[in-house]
């Protein structure tokens, strides 16, 4: 899989973290958007586009985003502790809030694109400057 094209879309977010998205397409025929450059302790680094995970309602049923305090359908209060849908059963915790839509399966292809999007993402901040 060759990656065909990386398009970077600079940000001024107001936490000064998120510093850009990308769109990056494959072999001329598949595109993946919404992955994230965003600025961490250690560096610049890619985050994949995601979503919120959802938990149902014991009352209603109704699917609100995970660590609701209040349905939004029937407003009754959600359990503190709750299992999001998503397939799993693992337990929660703040770093399964969220789920990958698309993502590297390898730790090479990811170092790869990685490596391709903040390449574009550099030198697209050279072209605003």
């Amino acid at each position: 899989m060759e990656i065909t094209e990386v398009r970077i879309f600079l940000k001024d977010s107001v936490d000064k973290k998120l510093k850009a998205y990308a769109t990056v397409t494959f072999d001329d025929s598949f595109v993946v958007r919404n992955i994230k450059v965003i600025e961490g302790t250690n560096g610049v680094f890619i985050a994949m586009p995601s979503r919120k995970l959802k938990t149902p309602c014991p009352k209603c049923g109704f699917r609100n985003e995970a660590r609701s305090k209040y349905c939004n359908q029937c407003a009754s209060q959600l359990p503190l502790v709750s299992q999001p849908l998503s397939g799993q059963s693992q337990g929660f915790d703040a770093q399964s809030e969220h789920k990958d839509i698309a993502h590297p399966i390898t730790q090479e292809f990811r170092e790869l694109l990685q490596k391709k999007v903040l390449a574009a993402y550099e030198q697209e901040k050279v072209k605003v400057k």
